[in-house]
């Protein structure tokens, strides 16, 4: 394989990016992955000038602090837009926030979790279904964590370009982002951006939050995980939920019969028991 190609990678190169990446982060990569691997790590080795994947995985280990991160923000996969999967943000609206509202009527406390918010749309999503629910002196805050260092900073800056914003209907594009005609980008305001509080995480180390949280989305993230990795994830995120919290995952993601401490409400919506 990669005969024709720039850079010279073996089956030895990508198992040790497997395992390595598999260790770090939970993620799978299988062989079918192979390409897309190489192309994604293809560009580090242009930007260091490097000869080929071994000599990459060396400098990779010698440089650790340096190039790790960049390593695991080329291949973790950033897909997301506004409003993705509307029916998550509809139950959210309609269903647990009237819930949140009589179950925190005297703390006014109430926490939202988006684990693995790539470049920032999910949260966003969340804070404009529920920012209008909550007075002015509820303590609402949601937390936005992803692996990905790049993608956070976007998150943070909440700007999009014009395409990106399509999922938004607009009278909450008018209401909520700032328009700027001249570069057709549109940057959230800073009612929304308040919020909401963005951090680098790695989901299957500790985490220093301390919750409960009253939601945590967790959607497109785990399908990367094997069954051992999501369930042991999916019992962390238990123990962070209050006893009636919501769980809600991807379109293609399930709970497994392993996992005791949910039930399913369909629409791969589950609440915890």
């Amino acid at each position: 394989m990669h005969a024709n190609k720039e850079f010279k990678m073996t089956d030895a190169d990508y198992s040790f990016i497997s395992k390595t990446v598999y260790d770090e982060c939970g993620i799978v990569l299988s062989h079918q992955k192979k390409d897309m691997v190489y192309s994604r790590l293809a560009r580090r080795i242009r930007a260091l000038n490097l000869s080929d994947f071994a000599t990459y995985l060396v400098y990779l280990q010698d440089n650790k602090d340096q190039e790790f991160a960049d390593f695991i923000n080329a291949i973790t996969t950033n897909l997301t837009y506004f409003f993705r999967e509307p029916h998550h943000f509809d139950f959210l609206k309609n269903t647990i926030v009237p819930q949140m509202k009589q179950n925190h009527r005297l703390d006014k406390r109430v926490r939202i979790w988006s684990a693995g918010c790539s470049t920032g749309m999910e949260p966003y999503s969340i804070a404009m279904s529920t920012i209008k629910s909550f007075p002015k002196d509820w303590d609402f805050k949601i937390l936005a964590t992803d692996l990905d260092t790049n993608v956070l900073s976007t998150a943070k800056a909440g700007i999009y370009q014009g395409d990106s914003v399509a999922g938004i209907d607009n009278e909450l594009l008018q209401t909520y982002f700032l328009h700027d005609a001249q570069g057709e980008r549109y940057k959230a305001k800073d009612n929304l951006k308040k919020l909401i509080t963005f951090k680098q995480l790695n989901l299957l180390e500790p985490w220093p939050m301390k919750g409960p949280f009253d939601v945590i989305f967790c959607r497109n993230v785990v399908i990367y995980f094997d069954l051992v990795t999501k369930n042991k994830l999916f019992e962390r995120y238990a123990q962070m939920l209050r006893p009636d919290g919501y769980l809600i995952l991807g379109h293609s993601e399930t709970l497994s019969r392993d996992v005791s401490a949910f039930k399913a409400l369909g629409g791969t919506i589950y609440q915890k028991v």
